[in-house]
């Protein structure tokens, strides 16, 4: 059994943030395989399971997902080694796609919770950058991370998404 998680915010005002990106990435995967989300949320997440695999966008709060992924980790049987998180990285460059198979939460306050919940940092993820220096040097951390995308940005997204979805491929199989 694998886990992909995506982090992100539940409200819609949060759409399209920087932080969302995990989100998007998730939808845009079920989207392009057809397949649907499940109508009542489990364990404080929004989820669906095709095959061997559930994916979930926890509705905790970027800051507190790893209660979710604890849980569904716990109930699914899922072992850290097969859960992958997709996360924006303020570090790497917009566009840029990092895979890791462990590390550290180098500051990514969604990644402190799921290594404080999980007990281990034994666990992938997938990295998106979203760095814009003229944008990250006019405002605080917290606002860029919550900062909606630049038109220019969006442009890129799709060749960005596809990117997304290929590595997730890779990690499920």
């Amino acid at each position: 059994m694998k886990l992909v998680v995506g982090f992100g915010n539940p409200e819609s005002k949060y759409n399209f943030t920087r932080h969302n990106f995990g989100f998007l990435v998730l939808d845009f995967y079920v989207k392009v395989k057809g397949l649907e989300w499940q109508k009542t949320p489990k364990f404080d997440a929004i989820y669906l399971r095709a095959g061997d695999t559930i994916f979930i966008k926890p509705q905790t709060y970027y800051n507190n997902i790893g209660k979710s992924v604890q849980a569904f980790s716990h109930y699914f049987k899922v072992s850290p080694g097969d859960i992958l998180v997709v996360c924006d990285d303020f570090d790497l460059l917009f566009g840029q796609i990092r895979y890791r198979a462990k590390g550290s939460a180098g500051g990514n306050n969604g990644l402190k919770s799921v290594i404080a919940e999980l007990n281990t940092n034994e666990f992938s993820r997938l990295k998106l950058g979203t760095n814009n220096a003229e944008i990250r040097g006019k405002i605080s951390d917290m606002d860029f991370v919550l900062s909606k995308f630049s038109p220019e940005e969006k442009e890129r997204l799709p060749e960005i998404l596809r990117g997304a979805v290929e590595k997730i491929d890779e990690h499920i199989k």
